[in-house]
């Protein structure tokens, strides 16, 4: 269990977490025997009393996005937590590379994307950080994938923001030409 000492401080950890710190699989298993350690998915664990993420609703979504090898949180999901969208997301939506192999999952949305690099960033939540594609990213990819009644509503809503919160309308633009989306006519609805 020494070796495993940080790894338990934290919400959640891989399989493959354990394997650098030079602890087997054999060895997770024997643990979760004995109930020192909970199997939460595939190749995901978490100690029996490793602490919780402040806002449990998204808990989950940790813990898809980190099965997802590679994973960016996105769409609906992501809508969800820059709140740009009033549905309630039922999966957790997860941008995965074209070649990825990845487990099914009831509660997870794979989306196979070539580009997973343009607008990732970075969201902390509590004191795990998740990777997600940036607001504008979001807005031009519900444009790809989403209704259009969907994608509308959260440029809507992200022109509406003020402050850091409200979109880039240049980035959108940017991002739009590089993924091949048109945008422009929409963007124009919206501000004017």
């Amino acid at each position: 269990m020494k070796k495993l000492a940080t790894l338990l401080k934290a919400p959640s950890f891989t399989s493959k977490d354990a394997s650098n710190c030079g602890v087997s699989s054999a060895t997770l298993a024997h643990y979760v025997k004995r109930g020192e350690l909970e199997r939460v998915g595939h190749g995901i664990y978490r100690g029996m009393h490793a602490p919780k993420v402040e806002d449990f609703r998204w808990e989950d979504l940790i813990d898809a996005v980190r099965r997802a090898r590679g994973g960016v949180v996105c769409l609906i999901s992501a809508l969800a937590l820059y709140d740009l969208t009033e549905e309630i997301p039922r999966q957790y939506w997860i941008a995965i590379r074209n070649e990825t192999v990845h487990r099914t999952s009831a509660a997870t949305r794979v989306v196979r994307m070539r580009n997973l690099t343009l607008g990732q960033t970075t969201m902390k939540m509590g004191k795990v950080t998740i990777p997600i594609f940036d607001r504008e990213r979001t807005i031009v990819d519900s444009f790809r994938y989403l209704p259009i009644e969907v994608a509308i509503k959260a440029l809507r809503m992200a022109f509406a923001k003020h402050g850091k919160e409200r979109i880039d309308p240049e980035k959108i633009v940017k991002y739009a030409k590089a993924l091949r989306v048109k945008i422009e006519p929409y963007i124009l609805a919206v501000t004017t």
